[in-house]
């Protein structure tokens, strides 16, 4: 009966178990932010880097054996947690960005060869492309567009804290606006193929809650995105609300293809680690490039 209890939840107890457990894990990150305490600080950020890190790409994995593409898991598991922990220590340890794009580029450059072997040695494992590509994009798509969340944090000369503050809640609030919007008025299916509850009243309701949430930044916290402009902060706020959209919706094929509703169940409410993260995981490139090549600084 508990079962049935979970199956039958309402849109507004799913909202509220998905708030909760999206503030547990956003409180640890704002620990990892802002603590006063730098090792408190530093502790909370690493840990909830090599967290996300772990359980994402163990969702990633599982989804992976159940299209029977092999992936090597225990290997990719580890190396992405290992890259992540690595360029967290060049980046917030060390405090040198560009020895974390060397760790990082020596890092992939050895595992390739890495799985190479492992395939070698994987006598009874038949698709041996399938499996060390798969593994690949896992390791690229989970550790290191996380990683770019902390070079984010970590960017030179910027208060990076208070970026990927921006980033996060612009990103997230294209969810938010997507999943109010689209319970309330919601009647024209995006992509039913791929995400049956996706409407396109939901969609403009995220970009509309994106620009809303770009433009509050800029207004009431203006003194710590020097160089960032009004047109910038709306301009980029609309990108993050598409990009957020096309994220959930690239991570939702890839459940749909493995059979899946949720990537996990880590969060009540929410899923697995990669429902929670995929906005963020696609928009990562994008909020870099604008910081390193887009700001006026």
């Amino acid at each position: 009966m508990a079962d049935d209890s979970e199956v039958k939840l309402s849109k507004g107890q799913t909202f509220v178990r998905r708030l909760c457990s999206s503030l547990v894990l956003y409180g640890v990150l704002m620990a990892g932010l802002f603590a006063p305490n730098e090792k408190v600080k530093l502790a909370a950020f690493g840990g909830i880097m090599v967290l996300l890190g772990a359980v994402a790409l163990m969702e990633y994995f599982e989804m992976a054996r159940k299209r029977e593409l092999a992936p090597f898991s225990t290997l990719g598991t580890a190396a992405g947690v290992g890259l992540i922990g690595l360029v967290f220590w060049a980046l917030a340890v060390r405090g040198d960005a560009a020895l974390a794009r060397e760790v990082e580029i020596a890092f992939l450059i050895c595992l390739i060869p890495a799985l190479g072997i492992c395939q070698l040695c994987a006598l009874e494992n038949e698709r041996g492309m399938a499996a060390v590509a798969s593994t690949l994009f896992g390791i690229f798509y989970v550790a290191v567009l996380l990683n770019v969340l902390q070079k984010i944090r970590y960017f030179p000369e910027l208060d990076g804290a208070w970026w990927l503050l921006y980033f996060i809640v612009v990103s997230k609030m294209s969810d938010t606006g997507a999943y109010c919007t689209g319970s309330l008025i919601g009647k024209h299916k995006m992509i039913p193929r791929v995400s049956p509850g996706k409407t396109w009243e939901g969609f403009v309701g995220g970009i509309v809650f994106s620009l809303a949430s770009s433009w509050a930044f800029l207004h009431f916290a203006g003194g710590h995105f020097g160089g960032f402009t009004l047109a910038q902060a709306l301009t980029l706020g609309a990108l993050l609300g598409v990009g957020s959209v096309a994220g959930d919706l690239v991570e939702s094929l890839m459940k749909r293809e493995a059979g899946l509703k949720d990537s996990g169940g880590f969060f009540p409410g929410v899923g697995g680690m990669l429902d929670l993260l995929d906005s963020l995981l696609f928009n990562a490139p994008l909020m870099y490039l604008f910081l390193k090549y887009g700001l006026s600084q």
